[in-house]
């Protein structure tokens, strides 16, 4: 290794970051700057006396490599559309990402360095969405960051079927860990990524041999470049600390289009480290003090200064910024050419970069007639059709399950290999792919996407979903099947948790209309959300259209929750979801035509109602109003919220069964007449 121009811990005075390194060649000044990055990343942890050291010194490097000599980007403009995409997968070594964005010339500063980890700094302990920064996307579940870049390349692949490769042509670059590669996410990202041939993902895996528990011959002795081969990726192996090696692999992998690459950098975790390196002890706690000295010592580093940047390293990443600041102003004039020369082309692009909806879409969206019965899942499909056309980016799919989710775009091609222009994106039977392709696809900028699957499959796809959430981005999820009345398939199909199970999760609106007018405007809300996630829940079994003479609107499920039906001082509220409105409907009918006084409230979104005004929630829940009857096809958990002490829930607490939806509805009293009979025995008490 080529020793820096060290000043010797026995100086007993700090080294002095204007002078250090000035007298080096190129080849010792790029040591010294992959060592600094080492030496940044041990005193941010050792300060924070928390976090994972090791990964960050093993691929030092590589990461160097990338970022000075490949990555495309630009820190005085971190959103330009055509910049190179950098995703850390393997999230814990984010001190690796902090220093690389401080020191190409982002808004991460030393301070923010030296506050890794605490409290309400921007330099947490895993990556976290900053675009501004340069934090391209959450990740912290290992495999997640593997998933989004390759939706981030498919939103790439699109965008330049979309509007032509001289606008649109750049690649999306990660580095994955052992552990992205174990988690079964990256095996399903990797296998449609091959084969949909996205060839333009460059993805570095630091094959240190290491992870928490120890060797990685406990767990992982398979082959990982020949699966990946297997997978139809371009697949090379380099020493991880060869930077010229390095290189060359990425430049023969930039060559490569018709597949994604997989570069296999064997490194040495915690390289450096004389008692640490090769070990787990260096994966996930600090150093210590004292071999953190050592390490530094054996780097050639000064003791002194903690946090030590000389001048001459920062000055070798700012001129790798400054070529992406100039790449930029070149894109920014081509594309300003393009404007002028494609303006219908480049209006989509401006609508659908700002996510704009068009005017007077509503007007032009289905209506169904009253009376007839209609699932929602159907409704939602010819929403759809009306959107696809109409909502500029609108895109998406669904995991093997189209017929049945109603998410197929009619007259639309697949989009294929041969053709990335198709509105019609298949998954496969991937749903938790499909759901951080979908971020990807959404922190890219430009499209909408939805996907669609079963409601019971939510558990497939849920650390993605909750991603979303954090990430406060607006993907649609279409959940079909949301009840046990999905019926035949049993309760291996049913979902009884799962809609109370979202309703906890923060910032993710759910929505579940009552009928195929409300599934209409349900569509608007989700297009209209730019501030996070929504879920649709719509149902398999057939419902009738509500006539809503003398009712409340279908346009009022913007207010998450309203009264349906109303009656003077009402002694009963009965408060229904979805397919359970229709039914509760009939009942308060049939009680207050015996004279009783019943109100029906419908709350499609609980998300949407508890952010309404107390006022307006206590007109549709007046609090002296203390018996309630919650009436819906899952679990009873939850709606104390709303039913209060004296209120009661009709739910579904247990799993399903094997049987035609209207048995299963008669035999766990999911009737107009067993509603009733329960409203009647309550009001009794």
């Amino acid at each position: 290794m080529t020793q820096p121009n060290a000043v010797p811990a026995s100086a007993g005075k700090p080294a002095d970051p204007a002078a250090y390194g000035r007298d080096l060649g190129p080849e010792a000044l790029e040591e010294l700057a992959v060592n600094i990055i080492r030496g940044l990343a041990m005193d941010a942890v050792q300060k924070a006396k928390s976090g994972h050291p090791g990964m960050p010194m093993g691929m030092a490097d590589a990461a160097f490599v990338l970022w000075t000599k490949h990555l495309r980007y630009s820190p005085k403009h971190p959103k330009w559309p055509n910049r190179d995409r950098f995703v850390l997968s393997a999230g814990h070594g984010s001190m690796l990402l902090y220093a690389l964005l401080h020191l190409s010339g982002y808004k991460t500063t030393m301070e923010d360095l030296q506050s890794f980890r605490q409290l309400e700094s921007c330099t947490p302990g895993h990556p976290e969405y900053d675009p501004e920064r340069g934090v391209e996307t959450t990740t912290g579940p290992l495999g997640q960051g593997f998933a989004t870049g390759v939706g981030m390349a498919l939103a790439e692949r699109m965008a330049a079927a979309k509007y032509g490769d001289e606008i649109v042509d750049h690649f999306t670059y990660a580095i994955v860990s052992d552990g992205d590669l174990m988690e079964g996410v990256s095996h399903e990202a990797a296998s449609l990524a091959g084969h949909l041939g996205l060839g333009r993902i460059i993805y570095l895996y630091d094959d240190n041999h290491i992870s928490i528990e120890g060797s990685t011959d406990l767990t992982f002795s398979e082959e990982v470049g020949t699966r990946f081969e297997a997978y139809d990726w371009h697949v090379q192996r380099v020493d991880g600390h060869d930077r010229a090696a390095v290189e060359a692999a990425i430049t023969a992998a930039n060559q490569v289009l018709d597949k994604p690459s997989l570069i296999i950098c064997r490194t040495h975790i915690g390289k450096g480290s004389p008692n640490k390196q090769d070990t787990a002890a260096s994966h996930g706690e600090p150093l210590g003090e004292e071999e953190v000295e050592l390490t530094k010592e054996a780097l050639g580093l000064p003791l002194e200064p903690p946090f030590f940047l000389p001048e001459a390293v920062r000055e070798l990443f700012v001129q790798a910024g400054q070529r992406g600041d100039a790449r930029e102003a070149e894109w920014s004039a081509k594309f300003a050419a393009w404007r002028k020369a494609q303006p219908e082309l480049a209006a989509y692009w401006e609508a659908a970069r700002s996510w704009a909806l068009p005017e007077g879409l509503a007007a032009r969206l289905p209506k169904f007639e009253v009376g007839k019965e209609v699932a929602t899942r159907n409704a939602s499909g010819e929403v759809l059709q009306v959107l696809s056309a109409e909502v500029p980016g609108l895109i998406g799919g669904s995991a093997d399950l189209s017929p049945s989710t109603k998410t197929n775009i009619k007259g639309s091609p697949s989009l294929a290999r041969s053709s990335y222009s198709g509105k019609n994106l298949h998954f496969g039977v991937r749903e938790h792919a499909m759901g951080g392709m979908l971020n990807g696809i959404s922190l890219y900028g430009g499209f909408r996407p939805y996907g669609g699957t079963f409601f019971v499959f939510l558990d497939y796809m849920r650390p993605a979903v909750r991603l979303a959430a954090l990430m406060q981005q607006p993907v649609i999820y279409v959940f079909t099947h949301d009840s046990i009345f999905l019926g035949e398939d049993g309760p291996t199909h049913e979902p009884v948790e799962h809609l109370m199970s979202l309703r906890a999760m923060p910032n993710l609106t759910t929505l579940r209309p009552a009928d195929a007018a409300e599934t209409v405007v349900a569509w608007l809300v989700a297009l209209e959300n730019q501030g996070g996630p929504t879920a649709l829940m719509l149902t398999r079994q057939n419902l009738p259209v509500l006539d809503r003479t003398g009712l409340a609107p279908a346009e009022m499920l913007r207010k998450g929750g309203y009264i349906l039906l109303d009656a003077p001082d009402p002694e009963l509220i009965i408060i229904a979801t979805g397919s359970e409105v229709y039914l509760s409907l009939a009942a308060a009918r049939a009680l207050n035509a015996e004279g009783r006084r019943v109100r029906v409230v419908n709350l499609p979104s609980w998300e949407l109602f508890d952010a309404q005004p107390e006022e307006y929630r206590d007109s549709v829940l007046p609090p002296m109003v203390k018996k309630r009857l919650a009436v819906e096809a899952g679990v009873s958990h939850g709606w104390e919220r709303y039913v209060g002490e004296q209120g009661v829930v009709h739910g579904f607490d247990r799993f399903g069964v094997s049987a035609p939806w209207k048995t299963i509805a008669a035999h766990f009293g999911f009737t107009a007449e067993a509603v009733a009979a329960r409203a009647r025995r309550y009001l009794a008490e």
